[in-house]
């Protein structure tokens, strides 16, 4: 895939992740669907397969859960002009959603330290489980879906429900529930 980026769409590309960085309650993760509606379906600048190899290559690598939106960036990059727009796309996508969120958490974590004895303190982080866990079930739905719904897929459908209710119900390492998920892939059973 090759993309043509002007000076402005690359502005665009740091200014989206600006915004979302503000709305990423619960890591960068729950901004997932609204980076594939943004990179895949308004801008093209990354297809359904490319954006979620980014998001499970990034997830299984080890570090920080944010490394996807660095390879989002890189691929964008990479569909642009090859390896030194790479690394603009990375960089730009990197500092966009870590600036604004990084120093509006210090900022707040250090006022909610002061204050966290305040009604509104606690009440607001009672608050924020419900709409953290809405924007995961989002993200996963995105994830198992793409852009679609397809009954076709049920192996897949039923792979993920076993794995979230052994998930909730047991103690089992999530990384053995990876390895199988990634062994049926392999065998093209999903």
């Amino acid at each position: 895939m090759t993309i043509s980026m002007s000076g402005a769409d690359w502005l665009a590309l740091f200014l989206h992740y600006v915004s979302l960085s503000l709305l990423a309650v619960g890591g960068a993760i729950t901004t997932a669907p609204d980076m594939h509606r943004y990179l895949v379906d308004n801008r093209g600048w990354l297809s359904d397969a490319q954006f979620n190899a980014s998001i499970a290559i990034a997830q299984a690598a080890p570090g920080p859960n944010v490394l996807f939106v660095a390879l989002l960036g890189w691929n964008v990059g990479l569909n642009a002009a090859g390896l030194p727009t790479a690394l603009l796309g990375m960089t730009l996508a990197m500092l966009g959603i870590m600036l604004p969120s990084t120093t509006l958490t210090y900022l707040a974590a250090s006022w909610g330290h002061r204050n966290r004895e305040l009604r509104a303190v606690r009440a607001f982080k009672q608050g924020m489980a419900p709409i953290v866990v809405a924007l995961l079930v989002a993200t996963g739905w995105i994830l198992a879906t793409g852009t679609h719904y397809d009954l076709a897929r049920w192996p897949l459908w039923l792979v993920t429900g076993v794995t979230a209710l052994v998930v909730w119900s047991t103690r089992i390492h999530l990384l053995w529930l990876l390895g199988a998920g990634a062994a049926l892939g392999w065998s093209g059973l999903v």
